[in-house]
């Protein structure tokens, strides 16, 4: 973790938060979806990611005009064979850039269901596996929603976890325009000196470690009673689910074995809490007039669910 931060610290000021939840969700096969307004460097982020665990990374933009096969690929007529072959879409990778993803209509968003859960296509009756690891880094703008499609539910909750991508301090923006000043170019990553620190062993390496972490009884019992909680909040009108639950309980591992530990406590369940449920609750309209936010409502979670000793 140390070395990747100081590879993406070459191209991306800051955000060290939001490269621990990718590596969270490569631990965990997990998707992410990342939330922030223009400018901050989302996309930045996820390509020298890429670049610094040595995978294989595609970018897609999502538009209101993109169809289905644009995202998974398509059997396209070869005159020479007189023959149907399939051409791979850009979701036959390792990391999958989603840009704007809230941009594109329900008919190609839920072209992703299948890849995001399954991590395979199908193609005229055949299943085609997409390499691994595979996961979907999405973003969208939480401030402008003329033309776009919101996600529903069920997409919602195959994402692992939603992080928010802030702007930077003064310092960090400070640090920002110093670096273009001396001539850092983003589209350059190599000419910025971003090296692979990792690869996909080590990944491997990593979920087996992380799978081996230790969870007792109390902990799960806490995982659970802070889901059930949700379902029952006056400010909600959808709580968490139990796949929610597993989540919770796989994030919380993986936050173990980063921190050192071979086991989980309460503090890791909270730490990672807000950034595996916020998006997987729904406010009442009621309470949305009020300004609550998921964040107080798990926060009152939180605070209230008895934590074990």
């Amino acid at each position: 973790m140390h070395r990747l931060r100081t590879e993406v610290a070459k191209a991306v000021v800051g955000q060290d938060a939001v490269v621990t939840g990718l590596v969270i969700a490569l631990l965990c096969r997990g998707h992410v979806l990342l939330e922030g307004v223009p400018g901050v460097a989302k996309t930045l982020l996820v390509r020298t990611f890429a670049a610094a665990l040595d995978l294989d990374s595609k970018r897609l933009q999502f538009t209101p005009d993109l169809m289905p096969g644009d995202v998974t690929g398509s059997l396209i007529f070869d005159p020479r064979s007189a023959a149907f072959t399939f051409r791979e879409g850009p979701v036959f990778t390792n990391l999958l850039l989603a840009d704007e993803i809230n941009r594109t209509p329900p008919k190609t968003q839920s072209a992703l269901l299948e890849v995001m859960e399954e991590r395979q296509i199908s193609v005229e009756g055949r299943r085609r596996p997409l390499p691994d690891p595979f996961i979907v880094a999405a973003t969208q703008n939480p401030i402008e929603y003329e033309g776009t499609y919101p996600l529903p539910e069920a997409q919602l909750d195959r994402f692992l976890l939603k992080l928010s991508v802030p702007l930077p301090t003064r310092d960090e923006e400070l640090g920002v325009l110093r670096a273009h000043h001396a001539g850092f170019d983003p589209r350059d990553l190599a000419a910025a000196g971003v090296r692979p620190v990792a690869g996909v062993a080590d990944l491997a390496a990593g979920r087996a470690a992380v799978q081996r972490v230790g969870v007792a009884d109390p902990v799960l019992t806490y995982i659970v009673d802070l889901c059930r909680a949700t379902r029952v909040s006056p400010s909600l009108e959808l709580g968490a689910s139990p796949r929610g639950a597993t989540a919770l309980l796989g994030t919380a591992k993986a936050w173990a074995w980063l921190a050192g530990r071979e086991y989980v406590t309460p503090d890791d369940v909270k730490a990672v809490a807000r950034a595996t449920l916020r998006h997987r609750i729904r406010l009442r309209p009621e309470a949305e007039l009020e300004g609550v936010t998921t964040d107080a409502v798990l926060d009152a979670v939180l605070g209230t669910v008895p934590t074990p000793r």
